[in-house]
């Protein structure tokens, strides 16, 4: 039994490390202390005379409990399993004895989980890094090919933002002529949104049999990937009536269906920079509008810290052509199947995982290690020919 218990036993150390070291990134003392003070304030009469105040508050709120009942929540769960351990180690020969050593080595693979993400957390340590995101994914060299591949990523990251739990909301997704879509922006809230998926900002790349080619040649393509932040309200950013133009039009979805038979979607170009922004979801033009504002906000935002700080990479990272020797990230559907990413080193052979299912997390997390230094390996060039 010894030889079974010592593992488990280690692991738990090595868990309890690393879950004090993650309790004081988190600050999870003054987090305690903050909820406390939000709770009296949130709970004062007049408290939501200013909506977009109390929006705020209530926001930080939920991330301040969060931060705690997660690192508590830990704690419990690592007490059970070591109390499971310690029986498991006083019983000799019986079923018990494999029951409990079983709930232990569960308890410690679900805390590994829960610490890998309250570490992962702890390293976002942007401005926006906690709040929610604007993706827009644009087909890049590879014609029809980089319009289907679009397609994939938008699906791709649909089902990834489901399993975070995240909500989604379309803002455009144009059907393509032939296969694909033109392009696909959506804007995504949830927790750590942002510090999330800006691991994903960059230059994908699929390689694949064509499905449009009647030879069954082999084809490679590109999309590209944008992240930026949806921006707090106390951000105010002007922009004059003068310099915008605003064009309705037909809205429509991919595979060419109608999705209503009214004027409603709206197209905003930013006259001093050329900024295009669309929007076609919501079924007014008030709303589309409204939502290709906040966008186009967001973006001179963006392009305002760019001339500001003459770096991309504060909000986004570099900005690259959509196509060969740019990407970030290979998926190989053929001759053989893998995703690798290029920066870290990540990869799987499980190519459905990922782009079904959305199961991107290794991706995610191991991009996060890498930037901040707390990876085992170092970045993978392309000369490992993916």
């Amino acid at each position: 039994m010894a030889d079974t218990v010592a593992p488990v036993a280690e692991q738990l150390d090595a868990l309890e490390t690393r879950l004090a070291e993650v309790e004081s990134y988190l600050h999870v003392d003054e987090k305690r202390a903050r909820v406390s003070e939000l709770e009296q304030a949130s709970a004062a009469p007049g408290f939501w005379d200013d909506a977009a105040r109390a929006r705020a508050t209530m926001a930080e709120l939920s991330s301040a409990r969060d931060d705690v009942k997660a690192v508590e929540a830990a704690h419990a769960q690592l007490a059970d399993a070591r109390a499971a351990l310690e029986l498991a180690s006083e019983m000799e020969g019986d079923d018990e004895v494999a029951e409990l050593f079983a709930e232990a080595a569960r308890s410690a693979e679900e805390l590994a989980r829960a610490v890998d993400q309250m570490e992962l957390t702890s390293w976002f340590t942007g401005e926006f890094d906690h709040g929610d995101a604007i993706v827009t994914i644009k087909p890049g060299q590879g014609g029809l090919e980089a319009q289907d591949w679009t397609f994939m990523l938008f699906k791709m990251y649909m089902k990834y933002c489901e399993r975070r739990g995240w909500k989604v909301t379309v803002n455009d997704c144009p059907a393509a002529e032939g296969i694909g879509i033109d392009r696909a922006t959506f804007t995504v809230e949830g927790k750590d949104a942002f510090g999330m998926l800006r691991a994903e900002a960059g230059v994908h790349r699929l390689v694949r049999i064509s499905p449009t080619d009647a030879k069954k040649r082999r084809q490679t393509t590109f999309a590209g990937v944008e992240v930026i932040p949806v921006l707090p309200d106390d951000i105010d950013i002007e922009i004059s009536p003068d310099d915008i133009r605003v064009d309705v039009y037909h809205a429509s979805g991919p595979g060419g269906q109608g999705v209503n038979t009214t004027d409603s979607a709206v197209r905003v170009t930013h006259l001093p920079t050329g900024i295009v922004v669309t929007c076609q979801n919501e079924r007014s033009q008030i709303q589309n509008k409204a939502a290709c504002m906040a966008i186009l906000k967001a973006r001179l935002y963006e392009l305002e810290l760019q001339k500001r700080e003459d770096k991309l990479d504060e909000i986004r990272g570099p900005k690259h052509d959509i196509g060969f020797g740019n990407q970030i990230r290979s998926y190989v559907l053929y001759p053989y199947q893998m995703v690798k990413d290029l920066r870290t080193g990540v990869e799987t052979g499980n190519v459905d995982a990922v782009l079904e299912d959305g199961d991107l997390d290794a991706f995610v997390v191991g991009y996060h290690r890498w930037a901040t230094g707390n990876a085992d390996y170092a970045p993978t060039s392309e000369a490992d020919d993916m």
